[in-house]
């Protein structure tokens, strides 16, 4: 399984949690304004990451990555204020972190292997 596989599948899967996310704060909490912010976060992480594959250049490849590893940070943000106002519980906020966070490692490693080896 290569790296980039590993980064779609996860990055896919965590965006799926986000917009169910998203639809429990609208339809539960009638939280409109996070989570606009959060789902667009979430979910670009993986259409960046998916971008990125396909980057036409190695600087391209690098410059979709830093996106993704941006947007990972924003939705870090995010999450943290979701549970800091009592949107979500902890155990929740913990569980979506668990997996931002890595995501975030994994978009670390992939952009100091990519910068690495120019």
């Amino acid at each position: 399984m290569s790296a980039n596989s590993v980064i779609l599948d996860k990055s896919l899967s965590f965006a799926a949690r986000i917009v169910k996310l998203h639809k429990y704060l609208v339809k539960e909490k009638k939280e409109t304004v996070i989570s606009k912010q959060i789902i667009r976060s979430g979910t670009s992480i993986g259409a960046n990451a998916n971008e990125a594959v396909y980057g036409v250049s190695k600087a391209d490849f690098i410059a979709k990555i830093q996106i993704s590893l941006k947007e990972t940070a924003e939705t870090e943000y995010w999450l943290r204020l979701l549970v800091l106002s009592e949107y979500i519980s902890e155990k929740e906020g913990e569980s979506l972190l668990t997996d931002c966070l890595e995501i975030k490692r994994i978009l670390v490693a992939t952009l100091n292997t990519a910068k690495n080896n120019k």
